[in-house]
């Protein structure tokens, strides 16, 4: 496309298939367009939502009785809390940021779909199976108990004896794969499908807080799945990673499960900022105000995200420097967080502001998110921590970060992009009836709980004492619970009613300025066909205004002219050029990319199992399965063979480009019967140790040994089907030598990965004694 192209809308948008027909359900389930991918995402957890919206009722009906209610028993209530949580976090709100995103980032970027759409699609179905999996917990003896937090011992087989605790675990595993893939396939993404001209500094912020948070992913969520592989060995094998009787050690659990909690927040959090800084603006009609200092504080808290998950475990007694290290950086976070809240608040500022309910839920979330801000602030400061922890001033925080800061913003961008999803407006006098029920009903229900929380009424209990202003409080609690479930119902009737009879929206209702208002409502399967030169953060201003562009203003929140020129109709002769997101060697990049990301997470993965070995190796020298017990002279020749491994794949890379197929084949044959060879070693290894009634359940280095080693053996086994499955494209003669050497190189940078692991692994375990 040259740099004169015009936009250009396609003449009719494409309808979205009928679920009312096996082809048109079918059309769905197993598309790859991002679009129907992003709205599955949307309705899995609009519905996971009604469901967690339903425990958190009865569990508000529970409470609403001081003195022994029995409405529901202990049991029940201890999993309905347990599954509260869980679905909000990990099958609500997380869903929620990947849908819009998987949707729109496509769209923001002038792209025709994300960077992997295959693996688009995976990824949904992961989640929908992994919260299929969560909730088959109720009909298999019994659901999850201790806490979306699962603390140690309490989760494990002596204290949680049903299978809901296994459930949980597989479950999120199965969820946290798919997010980690939606991850990678949006870094990927936003580097290589950006339309032509569009840097970086010109992505919308939706997409660059997307980019962001999608780093987030990929390097936190792998403490999490370390720690459920770790919890699924004790409770399924019964290692001893977590058992205080037999040497485990349940601190560690903490420390790894909210070195990924609290990045976590920051995941649920840093889209839902993106869709504010994309509705504030356009509804203020201004540009947002410092742009730049907006995109760079989004980075300062994904940093310092990693610094601040242990305060969390303030009451753990891990001494005052380790909490004055944590309450220190606590702190610091509160500023790259302030300054987002500053910059919304100048945007608005002289800006002629229109109250839709959109607006009205941005603006709420500045006032409810920062009432969660300042009470997060209170928990760096460790004495304060201490008075409030585990208490319901710890609920009311949560839920105004999350309620109040992420589902208002999730409401403001429904409302604002429902027209282009569907082609049809929301219905404003609905809406508004929804954003006054929500506004009242979200602060009835947990303002009120700060002030429990400073009573001393703990969190998590069934039942409470009949002390003064307890049950009072309870019951206005209760009462806003309701009248926020009442909320929700006029959210779906809205939706329900408008996708029948809505007013048409047209192709861009609010006049906004970024890309994916370029297209018709809804977007066609292929988004567009052509784009306009993008030179600013708003590119369809630009077009609409060829006399007071955007890229000739000062970036200072300058209030530009507006005029009511339709973008439908370009003022000069279109052309029928096809936009091209890059080269054809860029687009293939992709696939070595993604590897690269990959290899980031797998690494963050094995460094935390490392970590755990070398923790408990020296917390017991003395056990009766050591170090002294492997046999390091037939591992080191084991080891040689893999070691050899990479140089035979880097052969056949060689190879290839020489045009050498027959060598290509040897060479990677090679490498598989190394790997092969690899593999029989390490079993070798294993039925040793077993001769010797050695095995995961002997101590606790045994239960690190086996888990650290096994998980590597694992990976060198996918290497090997993959490198086994491209040595049989080549015998038969699929393996063409342009798009093979990139796939091969692609796999090979994975082979190579996990040899370096095993060299650290065999350094440390056979090596240092």
């Amino acid at each position: 496309m040259s740099n004169t192209s015009l936009p250009l809308v396609p003449e009719k948008s494409e309808p979205l298939p009928s679920l009312g027909s096996k082809e048109g359900l079918l059309s769905w389930i197993a598309s790859v367009d991002h679009k129907l991918i992003g709205i599955m995402y949307l309705v899995t957890a609009g519905i996971f939502f009604v469901i967690g919206g339903l425990e958190a009722m009865v569990i508000r009906l529970q409470l609403g009785v001081p003195a022994n209610n029995s409405f529901i028993t202990p049991e029940i209530y201890n999993q309905l809390f347990t599954m509260h949580g869980t679905t909000m976090i990990f099958l609500v709100v997380v869903p929620l940021m990947l849908g819009f995103g998987i949707y729109f980032v496509p769209l923001m970027i002038g792209a025709r779909d994300m960077a992997f759409p295959r693996l688009n699609l995976l990824s949904f179905w992961l989640l929908a199976f992994g919260g299929i999996f969560l909730y088959f917990s109720f009909l298999a003896g019994g659901a999850p108990d201790a806490g979306w937090f699962a603390y140690t011992p309490l989760s494990g087989r002596p204290y949680s004896l049903s299978h809901g605790m296994d459930y949980w675990a597989l479950g999120l595993l199965a969820v946290g794969v798919g997010t980690l893939a939606s991850g990678i396939n949006f870094i990927v993404t936003i580097i290589t499908r950006r339309a032509p001209g569009m840097k970086f500094t010109q992505v919308p912020m939706f997409v660059w807080t997307t980019f962001v948070n999608s780093f987030l992913i990929v390097l936190a969520l792998p403490a999490l799945n370390a720690a459920l592989v770790m919890l699924l060995a004790d409770r399924l094998f019964y290692a001893n990673f977590f058992t205080p009787d037999t040497g485990g050690a349940p601190i560690l659990w903490q420390h790894y499960f909210w070195a990924f909690g609290h990045p976590e927040v920051y995941i649920m959090i840093l889209p839902a900022w993106g869709m504010i800084a994309e509705t504030i603006p356009v509804f203020s009609r201004k540009p947002l105000f410092g742009f730049a200092i907006f995109a760079a504080s989004s980075v300062a808290i994904a940093v310092l995200s990693f610094a601040v998950y242990a305060h969390h475990m303030f009451a753990d007694g891990l001494g005052h420097a380790f909490d004055a290290l944590f309450g220190a950086s606590s702190e610091l976070i509160a500023i790259p967080t302030g300054i987002k809240i500053f910059n919304w608040i100048a945007t608005m500022w002289g800006g002629r502001i229109r109250f839709t309910t959109s607006m009205l839920f941005a603006i709420s979330f500045l006032v409810t998110f920062t009432i969660g801000g300042v009470s997060g602030v209170t928990f760096a400061v460790v004495p304060t921590d201490w008075q409030t922890t585990d208490s319901y001033y710890v609920v009311a925080h949560l839920h105004y970060v999350l309620f109040g800061g992420t589902m208002f913003a999730v409401f403001a961008g429904t409302y604002y992009w429902f027209p282009k999803m569907t082609g049809r407006m929301l219905s404003e006098k609905w809406g508004k009836w929804h954003f006054w029920t929500t506004f009242i009903g979200f602060n009835l229900t947990f303002f009120i709980q700060h002030v429990l929380g400073l009573m001393g009424m703990p969190r998590r209990v069934f039942t409470y004492p009949d002390y003064p202003f307890w049950g009072l409080f309870n019951q206005i609690s209760t009462a806003g619970a309701l009248l926020l479930g009442v909320s929700v119902l006029i959210f779906f009737w809205n939706i329900f009613i408008s996708l029948r009879k809505g007013a048409l929206a047209g192709d861009n209702p609010w006049d906004a300025w970024t890309l994916e208002w370029a297209t018709t409502s809804p977007p066609p399967e292929k988004n567009f066909d052509q784009l306009p030169e993008i030179k600013s953060r708003r590119p369809l201003w630009d077009y609409k205004h060829p006399e007071n562009p955007d890229w000739k203003q000062p970036q200072s929140g300058k209030k530009p002219k507006t005029t009511s020129a339709d973008f439908s109709h370009p003022a000069q002769p279109e052309t029928k050029t096809e936009v091209k997101n890059g080269s054809k060697n860029a687009v293939m990049d992709r696939r070595k990319l993604g590897m690269l990301i990959f290899i980031a997470s797998e690494a963050v993965f094995f460094l935390l199992l490392i970590l755990a070995f070398l923790y408990f190796r020296y917390q017991n020298p003395t056990a009766q399965f050591s170090a002294n017990n492997l046999d390091t002279l037939k591992t080191l020749i084991f080891t040689v063979c893999l070691v050899a491994s990479s140089v035979t794949v880097w052969l056949a890379e060689r190879s290839l480009k020489q045009s050498k197929a027959g060598r290509v084949i040897l060479w990677l044959a090679a490498t598989v019967i190394l790997g092969l060879v690899f593999l029989a070693g390490q079993s070798l290894e294993y039925f040793n140790l077993f001769d010797k009634n050695i095995d995961i359940r002997t101590n606790t280095f045994s239960s690190s040994f086996f888990t650290l080693t096994g998980f590597h053996g694992l990976h060198v086994f996918s290497g090997i089907v993959a490198l086994a499955t491209l040595a049989g494209l080549g015998f038969i003669g699929l393996f063409k030598r342009a798009k093979g050497l990139l796939v091969l190189q692609t796999v090979s940078y994975y082979w190579h990965f996990v040899d370096a692991v095993w060299l650290v692994i065999f350094t440390v375990v056979y090596l240092i004694k």
